[in-house]
């Protein structure tokens, strides 16, 4: 048996072996040390008087489930080795064989998966010579698929990034880009020869898809991508030993279609997760999330990664979320039946692999019981305001017949596993119905035929017995053996009694002793009929999944915005903005309505460039997550919270917010928010909205207001001018830009001064900030009263020392000396550089061996140099 367990252990390296030993799953050497330590079982070992025992540990096979769940929520990955022969028809060792391989990223049981989350297993795939590379992605627990194809190689890791699959497939010896190292505890290597070989690749998916070439799938001219779907589906068939036949139609990405988000500004504007990485409350998603089943959270989820570009998609839906939102009646009647609708798409995945259990039937009935009132429920309404309703509700499938096989089959508390019996009701097939009345009420037919043969042949005081030996017997005083009819058999003989067996005690005998197990076997073959059948039915249940999606993504942003109190924004194909009343939706629901005061806001043609100043935690940083935390809700189809909103389209929102660093790529803060704002600078677009917070403040004052009004001036002009941009900013001096940029107009968030202290009054005023109030900030977080009191001391000095810096026209002085385009031109140099000593001595010059003084000191000597 060891050496039966050692052969599979070698053929899947990396697996932790789950091996099946009758009721048990058994762990042996290394695998069981690691196994007992991770999940807090007991270590046994299998010879324990042994000099050197094999350490061992197990878990009943009935119970498996969650610890798999921990082991692979902790990353490993587990073969899963069972019995395929009956161990009692077996000779010898009983015949095993690795049924499947459990990975993070090819799970489909609900204890392995979030209901609301879609679970990928990604690879990606990169061509350096013709620079140009794919990535493709699946989620097996619902068979959805899909991939990216690109010539820009970050976006490709950016988009792993969003997606953050649970497993990343790469060639073996390749490795993650350092800014994407979050991804490295994901990979997975894989032979690239064995998985993404084009060849292979192309001829799986053509199969796969049923198709003569790749050009209905839009592969044809993508090979990088087919690699990269091949080695998807290579790996699958390693890791699932079972046809891939539940994947659906693979659809290539197309991101001209939607309003892209990267990975920087889903993290920015805290989508899906705060900046410290917690999911739930302090996230748009958090508080959009009114959806009652599993699909409708997942297609929430996806439009939030990609939201519509298209105005006639998003007026589609946002006609049937107003329908919902006007009729609170209804809203409420449907969130009551979808909440009685399980996971379709992950039930019929697992029907369709056969790992669907009873509870998984029980679940699926229960959903389908709910069709017909969903329909009957939208049937009694005028739809006629709401076409994407009044479609869904012309294509509905109520699937009947499925239903009422599952009502008619199944009972309502069947056993956890299918070969203990007990899962069908009486009436579902006629020979089972048999059985089941033998197997529960076999005493009563043996007390039945007892009584028959005593009135039949009036044999005083016939007893009914049994023993192990014998079975069941009719037991007859010697008294009256003369008196026993002809078919009974004597089988032996007591000192005062006969025990006799009859043709028809023997039959029945029989039948119930075999009832039992007969049972078990029927109603296994029966529940395999039955999950065929359900299986072969898996393109009607994924058509009312997305049926069911869409109607609880409609009722799930109605009802928060009725709980919210939001509009239905007026979007158009123009590029302004107008916002009256506007509110953040996470702050608001952290501070609670009554506390939050809104605000308005408004971007056209005159106002491109909002440059917002104010002092800290006056609220610069909510007004920029706002916009665009509003534009990405409109583009969902979702009400917005605001009294009226009118947006114009955009095609990416870009978003430098916040200080952060990541000392594990070696980046600081300041290298961060240069990375952040160079992509900005390169990628946005005419249709673009730029939101900046503090660009600059990671550095020393000069430098950072000199990378900040240059940033401020490149935007003014990238795209002809058009690119919409807020802009939240400590560098007073940048005010001074208003007239002198086209479109630039100088906002600030309002406070009052109240006897030494100040009062935020969170409006958005016009104008510039008179002053920063850090000190008046200080004191209100709790900085001692020295500290405080010190602080105003210093900044009375400087400001008098620098009281004639502060004279009318000293920024412009400044920027005319600082900042190149605002002022005198640049001094010209005549002659050629190269012949002037300070040129020649830069050139030789070992800036990274010299010290602080020695380059002041070298500093000055060039500018004496220099007047003379």
């Amino acid at each position: 048996m060891l050496e039966q367990y050692l052969r599979f252990k070698d053929e899947n390296p990396g697996c932790l072996l789950f091996f099946r030993m009758g009721d048990f799953y058994e762990l042996f050497f290394e695998d069981a040390e690691t196994v007992a330590r991770a999940v807090q079982i007991a270590l046994t070992s299998r010879n324990p008087n042994d000099e050197n025992p094999i350490p061992m540990c197990g878990v009943p096979h009935h119970a498996v489930e969650p610890y798999l769940s921990q082991l692979l929520e902790k990353g490993y990955k587990i073969a899963i080795c069972d019995q395929i022969e009956d161990p009692r028809e077996a000779k010898g060792l009983v015949k095993r064989d690795v049924t499947r391989v459990l990975t993070p990223g090819t799970v489909v049981e609900d204890s392995n998966l979030k209901s609301k989350e879609n679970n990928y297993l990604a690879a990606y795939f990169w061509n350096g010579d013709k620079a140009v590379g794919g990535i493709a992605w699946i989620d097996f627990s619902t068979g959805q698929w899909s991939g990216l194809y690109s010539r820009k190689e970050p976006e490709l890791w950016q988009w792993l990034v969003k997606l953050n699959p649970s497993e990343l497939l790469l060639p073996q010896g390749w490795q993650v880009p350092t800014q994407y190292n979050e991804l490295s505890s994901q990979v997975t290597p894989v032979a690239a020869g064995a998985y993404f070989d084009l060849a292979s690749s192309s001829n799986k998916i053509s199969e796969l898809q049923g198709t003569a070439d790749l050009k209905p799938l839009d592969l044809s001219d993508k090979p990088e991508l087919v690699r990269a779907c091949g080695a998807l589906l290579t790996y699958l068939e390693h890791t699932q030993k079972s046809e891939l036949g539940h994947l659906g139609e693979f659809k290539p990405l197309n991101l001209g279609k939607s309003l892209l988000l990267d990975e920087v500004t889903e993290r920015n504007l805290e989508i899906f997760r705060t900046l410290n990485g917690k999911t739930g409350k302090g996230t748009l998603w958090h508080v959009l999330d009114r959806t009652m089943t599993p699909m409708g959270g997942r297609l929430l989820e996806e439009r939030l990664r990609r939201p519509w570009k298209d105005l006639s998609r998003i007026e589609q839906s946002q006609a049937c979320i107003a329908l919902l939102f006007e009729r609170d009646r209804l809203r409420g009647d449907l969130r009551g039946a979808l909440d009685s609708v399980y996971d379709l798409e992950r039930l019929s995945t697992r029907v369709f692999l056969g790992r669907a259990t009873p509870k998984d039937f029980i679940a699926l009935r229960q959903s389908l019981r709910m069709l017909p009132r969903l329909r009957l429920l939208l049937v009694g309404e005028e739809l006629e305001a709401a076409p994407g309703l009044e479609k869904l509700l012309r294509h509905w499938d109520d699937m009947e017949d499925l239903a009422a096989l599952l009502e008619s089959a199944l009972v309502d508390s069947p056993p956890p596993v299918i070969t203990d019996g007990g899962l069908f009701r009486k009436g579902y097939d006629a020979r089972l119905d048999e059985l089941i009345e033998l197997n529960e009420h076999g005493e009563d037919r043996l007390k039945t035929l007892h009584e028959k043969e005593l009135a039949a042949h009036a044999i005083p005081k016939l007893k009914l017995g049994f023993n192990k030996v014998f079975g069941y017997y009719f037991e007859v005083s010697k008294a009256f053996k003369g008196q026993v009819p002809d078919h009974f058999v004597r089988r032996q003989t007591l000192v005062n009694s006969e025990r006799y067996i009859t043709p028809e005690l023997k039959e029945l005998e029989d039948r119930i002793l075999s009832a039992s197990e007969e049972r078990k076997s029927m109603e296994y073959a029966l529940f395999q009929a039955l999950r065929e059948r359900l299986a072969a039915a898996r393109s009607r249940f994924l058509f009312m999944a997305d049926a069911v999606a869409s109607l609880d993504y409609w009722q799930g942003l109605a009802e928060a915005a009725r709980i919210n109190e939001w509009c239905r924004p007026e979007l158009h194909e123009g590029m302004e903005i107008e916002i009256e009343a506007g509110r953040h939706p996470v702050v608001e629901e952290a501070m609670g309505a009554s506390n939050y005061i809104p605000g308005d806001l408004r971007m056209d043609e005159t106002r491109r460039i909002l440059l917002i100043t104010g002092p800290n935690m006056a609220g610069k940083s909510t007004v920029l997550r706002q916009v665009a935390i509003l534009t990405i809700m409109s583009q969902i189809g979702s009400f917005v919270p605001a009294r009226r909103a009118r947006l114009g389209l955009t095609d990416r929102v870009f978003s430098r917010v916040g200080a952060s660093d990541n000392l594990a790529k070696g980046h600081s803060t300041f290298m961060v928010e240069m990375n952040e704002t160079a992509r900005i600078l390169r990628q946005a677009s005419k249709r673009s909205l730029v939101i900046l917070d503090e660009i600059g403040r990671g550095t020393s004052t000069y430098d950072g207001l000199s990378l900040a009004w240059a940033v401020v001036e490149e935007l003014s002009t990238r795209a002809r001018g058009s690119i919409r941009t807020l802009f939240a900013t400590h560098y007073h001096e940048l005010t001074s830009l208003e007239g002198k940029i086209d479109g630039l107009r100088n906002l600030n968030i309002a406070v009052k001064e109240w006897k030494g202290d100040i009062v935020f009054l969170r409006k958005l005023v016009p104008g510039p900030a008179d002053r920063s109030y850090g000190i008046e900030v200080a004191k209100l977080a709790g900085v001692p009263r020295p500290v405080v009191e010190r602080a105003r001391e210093i900044l009375a000095k400087l400001e008098e020392k620098s009281q004639d810096s502060r004279s009318e026209g000293a920024v412009e002085r400044a920027s005319q000396t600082l900042l190149p385009g605002f002022g005198a031109p640049p001094i010209e140099i005549r002659g050629e550089l190269t012949e002037h000593p300070i040129i020649t001595q830069l050139t030789e010059l070992d800036v990274d061996g010299m010290t602080p003084i020695q380059a002041l000191m070298l500093l000055n000597q060039w500018k004496e140099m220099i007047k003379g």
